[in-house]
């Protein structure tokens, strides 16, 4: 039942501008899935599905591609093991880790090839990400705090 609702999930946000988990369960009640909102943001969380900025100013959600999925699932062992805190003010993201880890992480935060990301300075323990807007570092803050708890 999940893999299959998985499934139709991905289909659904490849084929439809899909804004909010709200908008995810009436496309798959229209295919005869009836779903809570808990059960949605799971499945979000373990699909790595993002929302990214449309050129109408508005978000989606978006599935990773394969080559992005491997990546993540090898960074989230890294972040899980370093990163001790995220936090954002404005456009700008901080994550501080373990001493010495911060560029590993920095290097593997820059893989992601997130759209919004403008780049990353990294020091010993502080990592400072600079992003297009408020909203930008506030999802890709949030993502990273999800990969932590899925590591």
């Amino acid at each position: 039942m999940k893999t299959n609702r998985q499934k139709k999930i991905l289909e659904i946000v490849a084929r439809h501008h899909v804004e909010t988990q709200d908008d995810l369960i009436y496309h798959l009640m229209e295919e005869g899935y009836s779903v809570t909102q808990a059960t949605i943001s799971r499945d979000i969380r373990e699909l790595q599905l993002t929302k990214v900025l449309t050129g109408k100013g508005s978000y989606r959600y978006v599935a990773p591609k394969k080559e992005d999925m491997v990546t993540g699932m090898k960074f989230n062992a890294a972040l899980v093991d370093s990163i001790t805190s995220v936090d954002y003010a404005q456009n700008i993201i901080v994550i501080k880790t373990y001493p010495g880890l911060a560029q590993a992480v920095a290097a593997g935060v820059d893989n992601l090839s997130l759209a919004d990301l403008l780049g990353c300075v990294a020091g010993d323990d502080t990592i400072l990400i600079a992003t297009r807007s408020e909203i930008s570092a506030k999802l890709i803050s949030e993502r990273i705090r999800i990969m932590m708890k899925a590591g």
